[in-house]
């Protein structure tokens, strides 16, 4: 006997786990192409995180890491209270402040490439600007030492043609940073601004027809088209260098670093260099090495909200 009386259709609520499957089955192609990415961050990042226990440890190879006593916070307190903490924590700071000073150079670069109308000589300063990024760590220390000697050197020849006194560059602590970072940018700048050429290619051209028909210049069209357009790449690309503000390139510094520099060449991952791999110390560089990547994160979280709250382009 059909029921009188007003009913009303019943709503199935869809669980976020039932759209999670829904979703893999309709592009599981696209999810297998992550396996080879998965596995390697499982294999080279996750498990070998299991070891960073023995900085909570008194480690002996013999024993093992489970066979090793726990001695807890000691090796930090050691670290802290080391006369060098306060030198190594200076110096890795400065250095990557520095870098981090330089970080709109890349930004700036590719918006004077974006605006060349000359075809081959803008392909021709890309490829001049990008090939730094493929030389070797290696090489381009070996340059640095060959055209900074003090007595055969290109830089001081010529410092000395002017009738100035060579300087020495590589064994000066006041120089030592300047170096560091500029070479490195030189190394990078090219390299880095293909991510924001990619991003201005993506503006819509349509943009800057209004605007030169509204009588925009084209400094007002960089300000208020291209650099709005792009700046979600920027403040994502931003967070990833927070991310690694510690993280200095670790080779780089150790082949530049000397005696005579070690003043200001003196950082954390150096340390944990000498300590760990030729002193032994493998508890007291894991906890090192530990206490560096907890302020990158937090660095990073801390970042990526505050980015989040005022711009609302994060990571997460």
């Amino acid at each position: 006997m059909p029921q009188s009386g007003n009913s009303s259709p019943v709503v199935v609520h869809e669980s976020k786990l039932d759209r999670v499957k829904k979703n893999f089955r309709r592009n599981w192609q696209l999810y297998t192409f992550l396996i080879p990415a998965l596995t390697y961050f499982l294999i080279f990042h996750y498990i070998p995180m299991y070891g960073v226990q023995i900085a909570f440890k008194d480690f002996y190879a013999n024993l093992g890491i489970t066979g090793s006593p726990w001695i807890g916070f000691e090796h930090f307190t050691r670290f802290f209270d080391s006369y060098y903490f306060w030198r190594l924590l200076k110096n890795t700071i400065i250095l990557n402040v520095y870098g981090l000073l330089l970080f709109p150079l890349p930004i700036i670069f590719a918006l004077m490439l974006n605006e060349l109308r000359n075809g081959p000589f803008k392909k021709w300063t890309q490829t001049l600007t990008y090939a730094p990024h493929f030389i070797s760590v290696v090489v381009v220390v070996g340059m640095l030492v060959a055209f900074l000697d003090p007595n055969t050197g290109i830089v001081n020849i010529a410092i000395a043609k002017m009738g100035w006194d060579p300087i020495p560059f590589l064994t000066s602590p006041d120089w030592f940073r300047h170096i560091f970072v500029w070479s490195g940018q030189w190394q990078t700048l090219g390299w880095g601004t293909i991510i924001y050429l990619a991003a201005l290619a993506g503006v819509n051209p349509e943009l800057h027809e209004a605007a030169k028909v509204d009588g925009a210049t084209r400094m007002q069209r960089i300000l208020h088209i291209n650099i709005p357009s792009i700046l979600p790449t920027i403040i994502v690309l931003f967070i990833l260098n927070i991310g690694n503000f510690m993280a200095i390139g670790f080779e780089k510094v150790l082949l530049m670093q000397n005696s005579l520099n070690s003043e200001t060449s003196d950082i954390i991952q150096t340390f944990v260099y000498q300590t760990g791999l030729l002193e032994g110390q493998y508890s007291f560089a894991a906890a090192i090495g530990l206490f560096e990547s907890v302020i990158n994160i937090i660095l990073l979280i801390t970042v990526n909200q505050i980015a989040r709250k005022v711009s609302e382009n994060s990571l997460w």
